[in-house]
């Protein structure tokens, strides 16, 4: 079987979350439902944090930062897959495919790179709260964002560079409802995806560092010698600490994966839970649970 070459191939078949018709409503409505109230959720918080000048801190910053990723990472996946859903279609386009994996790619980074940042604030502001207003200025925070979206820039385009060298076989059935790097270097069986991984494992390793920097966090708040501190402490921390671990169980867990033999139902149900839920659940945690989110005009 000839390889063929990138040129030739005009689009790509994405698979359904469910192959039963009678479904396709009902998964419609419940997707459309989350993406919704995920964007209107997350623009909320950016209109609250810019309206209010008391918002204006370091914390509220990173947050601001979040929920625009948060909505744009949605917004690359989401609402391609229910315009299918609608149309009865699979199609996506070759360009398409490629432009939609670089721009998850970039978000998706870019909200792990944000939530790490948030973590290093929430360390500072527990470890070390008397010089928090020196070390978090505003001048660094601003420097954080730049430097992350600068390096997720030149990921994403490392790896969709990548990932064009490779040729595809004429089987081009993507067994994911959205192209997902890992399910794209396991499509083209013609060509030799062994480098691809590997850049891959490497990146995942080097985004580990947000689970690490957390894991600092619960060992500063159990050294808290009063009891009534580390509640504080917990109490501030545990909304965010659950989101972010259902982020990168999830999202870690379909990359490290992506070589091992597993069902594309389960890849696709563990990619929804990080795509969708977690951008979803941002907003609930932000501000149901946030005093000064609430008192915003």
């Amino acid at each position: 079987m000839k390889p063929h070459n990138y040129s030739g191939i005009s689009e790509f078949l994405l698979l359904r979350l469910s192959n039963a018709p009678e479904l396709q409503p009902l998964a419609f409505r419940l997707f459309l439902s989350m993406y919704l109230i995920t964007v209107l959720g997350n623009l909320l918080i950016i209109l609250a944090v810019s309206s209010d000048s008391h918002l204006h801190t370091p914390m509220y910053f990173f947050l601001c930062n979040l929920s625009l990723v948060d909505t744009c990472s949605t917004s690359t996946t989401v609402p391609k897959m229910l315009l299918n859903m609608q149309t009865q279609s699979r199609v996506i386009a070759y360009e398409g495919c490629i432009t939609q994996m670089y721009f998850f790619i970039f978000f998706t980074v870019l909200d792990d790179f944000i939530l790490t940042v948030m973590t290093y604030d929430r360390f500072v502001a527990i470890c070390h709260l008397l010089h928090y207003i020196v070390i978090m200025s505003p001048r660094l925070c601003g420097l954080l964002v730049l430097i992350s979206c600068i390096i997720c820039i030149l990921n994403s385009l490392k790896q969709s560079l990548m990932l064009l060298q490779l040729s595809f076989c004429p089987d081009l059935e993507i067994p994911h409802f959205f192209c997902e790097l890992n399910q794209m270097i396991q499509l083209p069986a013609c060509s030799d995806s062994f480098l691809n991984n590997m850049v891959i494992y490497v990146a995942v390793f080097l985004l580990a560092g947000g689970p690490y920097t957390y894991s600092k966090i619960v060992s500063s708040i159990c050294r808290i010698p009063s009891c009534q501190g580390k509640h504080k402490a917990f109490y501030s921390c545990v909304s965010h600490l659950s989101v972010v671990s259902l982020f990168y169980g999830t999202s870690l867990g379909v990359y490290l994966s992506s070589a091992a033999t597993h069902s594309s139902h389960s890849s696709a149900t563990a990619s929804v839970m990080y795509t969708v839920v977690t951008p979803m659940l941002n907003p609930f945690i932000y501000s149901l649970r946030n005093k000064d989110i609430k008192r915003a005009p």
